[in-house]
């Protein structure tokens, strides 16, 4: 394991116990307890486990030790997803954290790149913490009680989900490699140091683990305490939901149909779906009621210019998105039906005002002081008026620029600011979603309407089920709700890779990217065919794991 790994030790004497006081450039927690002490009570495993909530979104080096500020956890890597799959697109071009290089394709696929070292060694320290809680508890001679229960069954959900998270980047598709040979991540048990390097084990075998540690940690949240009631803070606390929802997705990935549906629907039991308001209300908060799992990002801990909402929402006040506002696929948002509220979100009379806009039709021609956005031509009044109106309705300036078909999905609480939200995991709709997608895959077609129905109802006035009547047409149909109702939480990769699909931002009469911008990420072969899609192992990690060589690589 990477050398960074072997500080754990370092790492719990300094997780930190309480609200981060530090301030933005510090690099210790103020508050921490010692090893010795972290396993002592359950008090003090729940401090741990405090700890790593916080380490799921706050800049590395903060929490877990030896990390780099350029990735702040989750901040990152949620919407990272969308960036790489071509959901999230540029408009212009802006570099800011190397969001362009994720883009173009020249991060994940280059070994020694911030962004396969950083996620790698993020998710290790989520596992490491994890075996840490699972061994101190099962090796201990502690009194079984809810409160024990309950943390055991968060450590195991953590473990599941960060190797879910590994095998899917690090390795070759499930669906559409061979998981019984193809090579995985290292399986790592151990929480006591020095720890022993281990060779990649099989996806397989990484599956096999994922499904263990979900069975287990949901057995113990069967006998646990149950999550407390409260504000946004609650949902940073893992639950009996959560472990469910990670099932289903695990099962979607593998194949596993019915338990991808059952789990599924477990999972979004107590979750109700947002209605129109809630939906457009920016999604920054765990309190919507559909949030199952979410990070609540602590005042105190903004991240500043590292955050998701700098990277993906277009009130955030970073040069990132001032200059550079993100837009969505026009081919999926002319698809919405004016009928369904979700399309409102997406501005496709925006004006064009980036005279560095990458298709060269923003700003103000230089000679006539008109638009070159072809749909304001000749009429500077209508592209102010509608400049205006949108900078009045969503808390924005001039000094952000707008381009046709921008979002405003993902807004902050506080638009115009920097000011910290949280970041969403885990939503009720994804498990209709799900469970729509494994009757299909059955071809179990009248199931899979009655998953759809409830969203379909509520996001349109005059959805109609029935009209899918075939699994290809579910399909579709299904692959055409993802897209709207997840557009920018970060399932576009995983989803692609899934469902075997390249990336075309020229077919059917264009996405909206510019070739230019996108270079070669203009269009990649499917995953099947395109290994490129497979993060490759950090150079890092070969380096410094006698069990991993160059031939190794991916």
């Amino acid at each position: 394991m990477l050398n960074k790994l072997k500080y754990l030790s370092i790492a719990v004497i300094l997780i930190s116990i309480t609200s981060c006081k530090e301030d933005f450039l510090e690099r210790t927690p103020t508050d921490a307890i010692s090893a010795s002490d972290a396993l002592a009570n359950e008090t003090n495993m729940q401090l741990v486990l405090d700890g790593v909530h916080r380490g799921l979104y706050s800049q590395s080096q903060t929490i877990f030790p030896g990390g780099d500020s350029q990735r702040a956890g989750n901040h990152y890597w949620v919407p990272l997803g969308d960036n790489l799959s071509g959901g999230l697109i540029h408009s212009a071009n802006a570099n800011n954290l190397g969001w362009r290089t994720e883009m173009q394709w020249n991060s994940h696929t280059q070994p020694t790149s911030l962004t396969n070292e950083l996620l790698w060694y993020h998710r290790y320290n989520i596992i490491l913490h994890a075996n840490l809680l699972i061994n101190g508890i099962l090796e201990g001679s502690f009194t079984e009680t809810p409160t024990l229960n309950s943390i055991l069954g968060q450590a195991y959900t953590y473990r599941a989900y960060a190797y879910l998270s590994l095998v899917q980047h690090y390795a070759r598709g499930y669906l559409i490699g061979n998981p019984s040979t193809d090579p995985g991540v290292p399986l790592l048990f151990s929480s006591e140091s020095p720890f022993t390097s281990e060779p990649r084990s099989t996806v397989e075998e990484i599956y096999n683990q994922i499904g263990l540690d979900l069975d287990a940690a949901i057995s113990a949240f069967e006998n646990g305490s149950t999550r407390p009631s409260g504000g946004p803070e609650v949902k940073s606390q893992l639950n009996i939901d959560v472990a469910y929802g990670l099932k289903a997705r695990w099962a979607l990935s593998k194949g596993d149909w019915q338990t991808a549906a059952d789990a599924a629907v477990a999972a979004r039991q107590n979750y109700p779906l947002m209605n129109e308001s809630e939906w457009k209300a920016g999604f920054n908060s765990n309190d919507l009621s559909e949030v199952i799992w979410g990070s609540n990002v602590i005042q105190t801990e903004t991240t500043f210019f590292r955050s998701y909402f700098y990277l993906a929402s277009n009130t955030f006040n970073g040069s990132q998105i001032r200059n550079n506002p993100k837009i969505a696929d026009r081919r999926l948002v002319d698809a919405i039906p004016d009928t369904d509220y979700r399309k409102d979100v997406f501005i496709i009379d925006a004006p064009n005002t980036n005279f560095s806009a990458a298709n060269n039709e923003g700003g103000l021609d230089s000679d006539t002081g008109l638009p070159r956005d072809p749909n304001y031509a000749s009429d500077l009044d209508a592209y102010n008026a509608r400049r205006a109106e949108i900078n009045s309705e969503y808390g924005i300036t001039n000094s952000f620029n707008q381009h046709p078909y921008m979002h405003f999905k993902l807004k902050n609480k506080n638009p115009g600011s920097i000011d910290p939200d949280d970041i969403i995991y885990m939503r009720a709709s994804e498990m209709y979603l799900i469970e729509a997608e494994a009757k299909a895959m059955m071809n179990d077609i009248t199931g899979a309407q009655n998953a759809l129905k409830p969203l379909g109802e509520e996001r349109d006035s005059a959805y109609d089920v029935t009209v899918y009547n075939t699994q290809e047409s579910l399909m579709n149909h299904i692959k055409f709700q993802r897209g709207v109702e997840l557009w920018g939480e970060g399932f576009g990769y995983t989803d692609k890779i899934r469902w075997d699909e390249g990336i075309d931002h020229g077919a059917n009469g264009g996405s909206g990217a510019s070739a230019v911008l996108y270079q070669g990420a203009y269009q990649i072969e499917k995953p099947s065919l395109n290994d490129d899609w497979i993060f490759k192992i950090p150079q890092a990690e070969i380096n410094a794991n006698p069990n991993i060589t160059p031939s190794d690589q991916n």
